[in-house]
């Protein structure tokens, strides 16, 4: 199993939302980049990058900041978070991601996203799948869709998508605990996807029942800065 950190970015800073609220922020360190080399000195190999401005926004706003991560490590960088338009997709392929996940677009532009899985591949575009009280959530999870988690799932499964992030939005942030029991049921209705865990990862315990439980990967945020999960410990699982 993948054993991502993320990063989250507003005003260039890395920091952390509780739930999506912009009001519930904390700012954990003023140089992502150098969060992005401590991770990589430790031996981890991948970065989720969210550009939460640019959600706001509506298009990449931290783009220079991505284009440091990438020239100062190797790390594997999927990054999201504004990206509402080919151009935008290609402006990240072209700052140095490997990978961008299609989020709020995927649901309301959903043949544009088909377009890009075409143009990339499957092994390049990652889909966004918040989700709370199993319903698709979408614009910074400010609102919910009509969409329930599995419907989305298996139109995008039909359009050639094969890996998903998906974010329970109502514990992201909270160090409560990830949905294991949803992530369970979802892998034994599409045994043949790819799904990457996130929101409320708390413990290095946890993190070994989502790869037991077949995860493709699990993004690791909050417990992170909060230390409730040890970076070495990270690197153990890694290595």
């Amino acid at each position: 199993m993948d054993i991502i950190p993320a990063i989250d970015l507003i005003g260039g800073q890395c920091v952390r939302l509780t739930e999506g609220d912009f009001s519930q922020q904390t700012t954990y360190h003023s140089d992502p980049v150098e969060v992005a080399k401590q991770f990589e000195g430790l031996g981890l190999r991948r970065l989720h990058l969210v550009d939460l401005d640019g959600a706001r926004a509506k298009k990449p706003v931290n783009l220079p900041v991505l284009e440091r991560i990438a020239r100062q490590t190797k790390l594997i960088i999927d990054y999201g978070g504004g990206l509402q338009s080919s151009e935008a997709v290609r402006q990240a392929f072209d700052a140095g991601a490997q990978q961008i996940t299609a989020g709020s677009i995927a649901v309301r532009e959903p043949q544009t996203v088909e377009a890009w899985l075409q143009e990339y591949g499957a092994d390049r575009i990652i889909v966004g799948a918040d989700f709370k009280d199993n319903r698709i959530a979408i614009n910074a999870w400010a609102e919910q869709s009509d969409l329930t988690l599995e419907s989305f799932l298996a139109s995008f499964s039909e359009k050639g998508a094969k890996t998903f992030i998906c974010t329970d939005v109502s514990k992201d942030g909270k160090l409560q605990g990830s949905s294991i029991e949803v992530y369970q049921r979802l892998l034994e209705r599409f045994p043949t996807l790819q799904f990457i865990a996130s929101g409320g990862v708390t413990t290095i315990e946890e993190v070994r029942q989502l790869h037991e439980a077949g995860l493709h990967g699990a993004i690791i945020g909050k417990a992170i800065y909060e230390g409730t999960i040890k970076l070495e410990d990270l690197a153990k699982e890694v290595i």
